[in-house]
């Protein structure tokens, strides 16, 4: 039976980095991966470019039910200090809206970091990891390839999230294998779904974007919405997901800024003749406007139009109040909103606090980074603890 100081299992983009870091301090490590090939949801993020970081990573880009607990690895290893190592190998990237970094040529290039960093380490990638128990020695992995003994045993497993990549929710099987509490894993940066009759009003719009500001309770975002055959989609949409639960209702504000009511009343007084569908497209895509002032009766001149129907109108521009039916689910969610819950880990190491050498990174922990970078800069940071604590 082999022995190795760190096993860990999950070669994504926490575990590569974790390996990466005991690695450099003379830890004997071994990774393990289920998956065909290692860190596939690097491949494909950023539509193939990878969008590694960003410029502007702090605590509040980050949700969990105890938001405290990123800030130290967050702070120990920041957004400054990947960037760094991707200076570092001379890799070219750029700076997209709102500081999200994302690599000139193919994603393959921060794998390829990682693994030059992690040199030394053993990995075996295909491999089914059956079993984990914990001794006196340390942990035993049981495995289809045979039997693995580590002192430490650290799980980069992630979520369940867009499972075509391999991704399981094995990491909560031996979370709770160890009696660790897990906070319900649920789809986070998705689309999200409406019922067929509020689909049927919406018919038509399909395909039809603009900028918009979501909101849920006190928490909003102004960034692209898009209308989809299924519901809602876009950054805007995407990132008050992981927000959003079944039964809850969001406000949509379809044009930020503008005082839609002051707007259509001033065009009343300034152009009575024009239809108010016509003023209301100087502002919002055609079909879009159209289908508002259908929904609203607000389907005539503006000389002809009551200020309580131009009101109405104005709330559901300014104040769109929609309660989805679901999301499309963990097949097409980006990342796992909770996870292992953060009060049985250490924020400093990412250690159980009742199972001493056991650690959970990344995904697979209760900390959600926003859309643009932000959960890759989790990964690196708890990676990155976890490694030098290992």
């Amino acid at each position: 039976m082999s022995h190795f100081d760190v096993i860990i299992i999950g070669a994504g983009a926490a575990g590569l980095m974790c390996a990466a870091e005991a690695n450099r301090r003379g830890r004997n490590v071994l990774l393990l991966d289920q998956a065909e090939k290692i860190a596939q949801k690097i491949f494909i993020s950023g539509g193939g470019r990878c969008n590694f970081t960003n410029l502007y990573a702090t605590p509040e880009n980050f949700l969990s039910a105890n938001p405290h607990f990123c800030v130290s690895a967050l702070a120990r290893y920041t957004q400054h200090d990947f960037i760094a190592l991707v200076e570092k190998h001379k890799i070219a990237y750029h700076e997209r809206d709102h500081g999200q970094l994302f690599c000139d040529g193919p994603a393959w290039q921060i794998t390829d970091i990682l693994m030059a960093e992690a040199r030394g380490t053993d990995i075996l990638i295909s491999i089914d990891v059956q079993r984990v128990s914990k001794s006196e020695e340390g942990f035993t992995v049981e495995t289809d390839r045979g039997t693995y003994q580590g002192t430490s045993l650290v799980m980069a497993t992630g979520g369940p999230s867009i499972p075509k990549m391999g991704s399981t929710g094995f990491g909560y099987e031996v979370a709770k294998q160890f009696a660790l509490n897990v906070i319900e894993p649920r789809p986070g940066l998705v689309p999200l779904t409406f019922d067929a009759e509020t689909m049927a009003r919406l018919d038509g719009l399909a395909g039809v974007s603009l900028d918009a500001t979501a909101t849920h309770g006190k928490t909003s975002f102004t960034e692209a919405l898009l209308f989809t055959h299924r519901g809602l989609s876009g950054p805007v949409i995407l990132q008050i997901s992981s927000y959003w639960r079944p039964g809850d209702t969001l406000t949509i504000d379809l044009l930020p800024g503008t005082d839609i009511f002051d707007h259509l009343k001033t065009a009343q007084k300034n152009e009575p003749r024009k239809e108010v569908r016509t003023i209301l497209s100087n502002l919002l895509p055609r079909a879009l406007a159209h289908r508002l002032a259908d929904w609203t009766g607000c389907q005539g001149r503006l000389a002809d139009t009551t200020d309580k129907s131009l009101r109405r109108l104005a709330e559901h521009c300014n104040g769109w109040r929609i309660t989805p039916s679901g999301s499309e689910g963990m097949r097409t969610a980006e990342v796992t909103v909770g996870g292992v819950d953060t009060k049985e880990l250490s924020s400093q190491t990412l250690e159980c606090r009742s199972v001493p050498g056991l650690y959970f990174i990344g995904e697979a922990v209760d900390v959600t980074g926003h859309l643009g970078g932000f959960n890759f800069q989790w990964a690196w940071a708890s990676g990155h603890a976890c490694g030098q604590a290992v």
